[in-house]
């Protein structure tokens, strides 16, 4: 039975991959959803991570589609209070922004979408700096003492604006932060690495990588001459063009065979060996895809392969 990791000074507790529910109404249908769904929680998965406005961007799509199968998938299953279910606010295009009334508004939406009467983990989507700190936190603050969420966190932020969340958190007493959901992996780690891992280490937040296998890329499925059929393949195949991309491939590669496990595996091992993070997030459209996501909680990497990971993508 693969140990639960604790996120941050909060009381939940999850497995060390979240699994990412983008692909939920996008390139995975209801069935197909509930198939994986199914598949991570029998494996012992437990954290579900989404957004209001997944998936938006696809045509004719409202946003919340993602959400509304989590919900139907719950109800069906009776096994809510088995799932920590992450989701985020700021983007759906009827709740656009982190004004205090947007926040609430959006949140009885998700709620309603999800089928549940609380949010575990209730994300900050995208900062909005001319909004001032007192207000989304004295905002989110509402919501946890109305007990519609468990727990906040913060995504797409500044370093001086999640200090600042903090220190206003501690100073009036209010919900205050315990995960930060950064944009980080093995080809983009300036994204994380500096000011905001400082905080994050300082402030005893966990961090939950988004773009953990950058879009795909890090699954080794991209490489010179290969043609992948995916809707991020055009993202993920930029890396092939830089020296850092083919560095990375080659560290992977090899740590890989050493291992006998997927390239996926052993990117997703290197994140969650890092100071700070908790459980990297990764989706999957199909049952298939699972496997090579779900060995990130069984593999160690040796600090020699470690440091050659690191190397390789400095």
């Amino acid at each position: 039975m693969t140990s639960l990791r604790k996120l941050g000074s909060s009381d939940l507790e999850v497995f060390p991959l979240a699994l990412g529910g983008n692909v939920f109404g996008w390139t995975a249908d209801q069935e197909q959803s509930f198939a994986v769904l199914d598949a991570y929680t029998a494996a012992g998965g437990n954290f579900v991570d989404t957004a209001d406005s997944y998936s938006a961007w696809v045509e004719g799509n409202q946003g919340g589609e993602s959400e509304t199968i989590i919900g139907k998938w719950t109800k069906e299953r009776g096994n809510r209070s088995d799932v920590v279910i992450a989701t985020k606010v700021s983007q759906h295009p009827d709740y656009r922004g982190l004004s205090a009334a947007n926040i609430k508004a959006a949140a009885d939406a998700s709620l309603r979408r999800l089928g549940t009467d609380h949010i575990d983990l209730y994300y900050t989507h995208f900062d909005q700096p001319e909004v001032p700190v007192e207000e989304i936190i004295g905002a989110l603050d509402e919501l946890v003492r109305a007990g519609k969420v468990r727990h906040i966190a913060a995504s797409n932020i500044s370093a001086e604006r999640l200090q600042e969340s903090l220190d206003f958190s501690d100073r009036e007493g209010l919900a205050r932060y315990v995960a930060l959901q950064p944009h980080y992996n093995l080809v983009s780690r300036d994204t994380y690495e500096g000011g905001l891992e400082n905080v994050a280490e300082r402030s005893g937040l966990a961090a939950v990588p988004y773009y953990a296998l950058a879009s795909g890329f890090l699954t080794g499925k991209y490489r010179p001459g290969a043609t992948v059929d995916s809707a991020r393949a055009q993202g993920a195949a930029k890396h092939l063009e830089t020296e850092r991309g083919h560095k990375v491939l080659t560290a992977l590669d090899e740590v890989a065979r050493a291992h006998d496990a997927e390239v996926a595996t052993v990117a997703l091992a290197w994140l969650a060996a890092q100071r700070t993070v908790t459980a990297p997030i990764a989706s999957a459209r199909t049952v298939e895809q699972l496997p090579a996501l779900l060995g990130v909680a069984e593999l160690r990497l040796t600090e020699e392969e470690l440091g050659k990971l690191t190397r390789a993508s400095a």
